[in-house]
């Protein structure tokens, strides 16, 4: 899955921001997967994500955990921002033995220290080469970090500069802000507490 690889920000930053996705391979354990995607969702329910979203419907900001977890289908997402956070939920998963494909997206040395707390060794690892092109276009940094949290785009970088600015007015909190950015990204693997911190940085410039 590439969607998820290409946060931006400080290693402290993305220190507190891990992306899960479960999935099917197709053709292979696609049949009557979606039992296997919802108790995915309800382990890393017992571990407190800021997020969670369903490909087939939405996030927990757009819908209800609830909703969320019964309409599993295809990919499924948790966001966390903790370390143990994630090894415990892969040590849940590996005991559920779900038979469904695994990715976790963060700074690699962090996850491998989570993969190695609970025993396991990654099967394959992406990396993210950056953005390539007429780079000169793309928003400040800052926006892009917010933005980036959304792998598919649909986090405008204008909404982000608007909400730095109620941030910054007093209109908002940067947790009110961030909810209001979160339902945005279909998939869930925003991370609305990260984007808090960096909204609340913004308003002080």
């Amino acid at each position: 899955m590439t969607h998820s690889l290409h946060r931006r920000g400080t290693a402290e930053s993305l220190s507190e921001d891990y992306v899960m996705l479960c999935l099917t391979a197709i053709g292979h354990n696609d049949e009557n997967h979606e039992p296997k995607l919802t108790e995915f969702l309800r382990i890393a329910l017992r571990h407190d994500p800021v997020n969670i979203g369903a490909i087939s419907l939405g996030n927990m900001y757009s819908n209800s955990k609830e909703e969320v977890v019964d309409n599993a289908h295809g990919i499924v997402h948790a966001v966390f921002v903790k370390q143990d956070q994630v090894a415990d939920t892969l040590k849940d998963l590996e005991k559920a033995g779900l038979g469904m494909s695994v990715v976790v997206s963060g700074i690699f040395e962090k996850v491998d220290e989570c993969l190695d707390k609970v025993g396991l060794k990654h099967h394959t690892a992406n990396f993210s080469l950056g953005i390539w092109g007429k780079t000169e276009k793309l928003p400040s940094n800052d926006i892009l970090e917010v933005t980036t949290m959304c792998g598919h785009g649909m986090i405008s970088a204008n909404l982000v500069k608007s909400m730095a600015e109620e941030v910054k007015t007093g209109r908002k909190t940067a947790d009110e802000a961030a909810k209001v950015l979160a339902p945005q990204c279909a998939c869930g693997i925003f991370n609305p507490a990260r984007a808090a911190k960096l909204l609340a940085a913004m308003a002080k410039k």
